[in-house]
């Protein structure tokens, strides 16, 4: 008995082994066209639980276009895309949301003229029956509780819930669009050029939240021109170029100039 003891407790030590080195997210021979524009090439992604993944590349890589595949703003010609092990069809932004993949777009797609609240939830609006169900009614109560704990959490001040976005600044308006991302429990977010319009304080503070989501269990796709933050908070670098994968090291084994060298097809 004890020695089948001891071969049932190794068994599962394995099991748990193989399950943590599962990826979370593959993408395997993604290809996505633009009429005569290829834009993305038998490309493959992978995205390890609890990992933040630095996406760069130059201007027309392809790496908002491999991500609005993921995200399923975009459908690829070709590939295949695996959730855990599992491989999962993903059409449209809804089937993304609903898989736990969530994507912070570079202009935040924010409605300017809702108020915080309205972004928050648009699309996703919180309802109960009324009438015995005749009619859905939405919760504005419950919406608003939820939107405030979610920017809360974030640790950033917006004096109002019920004011035009376009009023805010550009660190508050990525506030709403990242409380609009993690406030169904993704298991993904996908940030799209986050730091472009922020100052240096806002990126430092934005760098603490996205290693707060990892600390949470939700790992993290950036794309960013800026190489050195993406050296600093990355746990692995993915470099394109002209629509294609054309490198990938884990944090520690590269440095900004062998990057730059990739980006800029030097290496």
């Amino acid at each position: 008995m004890r020695l089948y003891a001891a071969d049932s407790s190794n068994c599962l030590r394995n099991v748990r082994a193989t399950l943590q080195q599962t990826p979370l997210v593959e993408m395997k021979n993604i290809s996505k066209n633009f009429g005569a524009i290829r834009a993305v090439q038998d490309v493959d992604l992978t995205l390890y639980h609890n990992e933040i993944l630095g996406l760069v590349g130059d201007n027309a890589a392809g790496k908002s276009t491999l991500m609005k595949v993921l995200s399923g703003a975009y459908r690829a010609e070709a590939g295949k895309i695996f959730l855990e092990g599992k491989e999962v069809t993903i059409s449209c932004p809804s089937d993304a949301r609903t898989l736990g993949i969530e994507m912070v777009y570079q202009d935040f797609a924010l409605a300017p003229n809702l108020d915080v609240i309205g972004n928050i939830f648009l699309g996703r609006e919180v309802t109960y029956n009324y009438l015995g169900g005749l009619l859905k009614v939405m919760n504005q109560s419950d919406m608003i509780r939820r939107a405030k704990e979610g920017v809360q959490a974030l640790d950033v001040d917006i004096a109002t819930l019920d004011s035009p976005v376009r009023f805010l600044s550009g660190g508050q308006q990525q506030c709403v669009a990242i409380t609009r991302a993690t406030l169904y429990n993704p298991k993904v977010i996908i940030m799209d050029e986050p730091s472009a319009s922020l100052s240096v304080k806002a990126i430092a503070r934005l760098h603490e939240l996205i290693r707060k989501f990892k600390a949470s269990g939700i790992s993290i796709i950036l794309i960013s021109h800026r190489l050195p933050d993406v050296l600093s908070i990355s746990d692995r670098i993915m470099v394109m170029r002209g629509g294609r994968k054309v490198a990938e090291k884990g944090r520690n084994e590269t440095d900004l100039n062998e990057v730059v060298n990739f980006v800029l097809g030097l290496a």
